[in-house]
C-alpha cells in the first residue's frame, strides 16, 4: 500500500490532467489524499493480515475520498480484504480481487468497454487468475496483472464513456485515456514491483 500511495502521489498531475480532459480534474488529488490517509491508518492500526490491510485501506478511502473514486476503490479493497485468507498465494489473491471487482461493478454498474476503471481491473484479475492457474509465483502473476491493467487502461483511449462523469461529455471523451483505469493500472504496477522485491 505504501508503494501504491507513492505511485499515486508521483502520478497525481497525470491523473489530474486526464481527469480534467473528461471530468472534474480532482481524481489525482483525491486519490493522493486518500492513499496518504490509508498509510497513516495502517501505521496506527498495524493490521495483522493482508486481508486486514486491504480492509483498512478500503474503509479509509470510503471515509476520506469524495466523488465516485472513494466509494468504488473503498468497496473494492474492502471486498477483497474480506475474501483474502491470512496465508494466501496468487490464486487466493485472484479470488479476492475478483470479489473486489464484483463490488465495483455492482456499485457503479459499469461493464467492460464503458471506459471506467473496470477496463483495467477486469483484465488484471483475469491475467492474475490465468497466471495462478498456470502455477506461476506471485511476482510473475502480479507482473502479468500489471501488464494487463496497463493495456486495459490504454485501450480506453478510443472509447466513448458510458458511465461516470466522463459520460456527460459524450463523444468528447473519445481520445482520452480514462483516469480511473489509469490509477488502477498504477496500483497493480505497485503490487507487481513490491512482489518482485520479495
Amino acid at each position: 500500500m505504501r508503494a501504491a500511495a507513492a505511485a499515486v502521489e508521483a502520478h497525481e498531475q497525470q491523473l489530474a490532467d486526464l481527469d480534467t480532459a473528461i471530468g472534474d480534474g480532482d481524481h489525482g488529488s483525491n486519490l493522493r489524499r486518500g492513499f496518504a490517509a490509508a498509510v497513516t491508518a495502517l501505521d496506527a492500526a498495524d493490521p495483522s493480515s493482508p486481508g486486514a490491510v486491504l480492509a483498512t485501506v478500503g474503509s479509509t478511502l470510503l471515509a476520506k475520498v469524495g466523488g465516485a473514486s472513494g466509494p468504488l476503490y473503498g468497496q473494492a479493497f474492502r471486498g477483497a480484504g474480506a475474501e483474502l485468507p491470512p496465508q494466501s498465494g496468487p490464486g487466493d489473491l485472484a479470488d479476492a480481487l475478483a470479489v473486489g471487482l464484483a463490488a465495483v461493478r455492482e456499485l457503479g454498474g459499469a461493464e467492460p468497454g464503458d471506459k471506467t476503471l473496470v477496463d483495467a481491473f477486469g483484465p488484471a484479475v483475469d491475467a492474475l487468475r490465468a497466471a495462478a492457474d498456470a502455477g506461476r509465483a506471485l511476482a510473475a502473476a502480479a507482473g502479468a496483472a500489471a501488464e494487463a491493467a496497463e493495456a486495459g487502461a490504454r485501450a480506453t483511449t478510443p472509447l466513448q464513456a458510458r458511465r461516470g462523469r466522463a459520460s456527460y461529455v459524450g463523444a468528447r471523451s473519445i481520445g482520452h485515456q480514462d483516469p480511473g483505469a489509469t490509477s488502477t493500472a498504477l496500483i497493480f504496477r505497485a503490487l507487481a514491483e513490491v512482489s518482485a522485491e520479495d
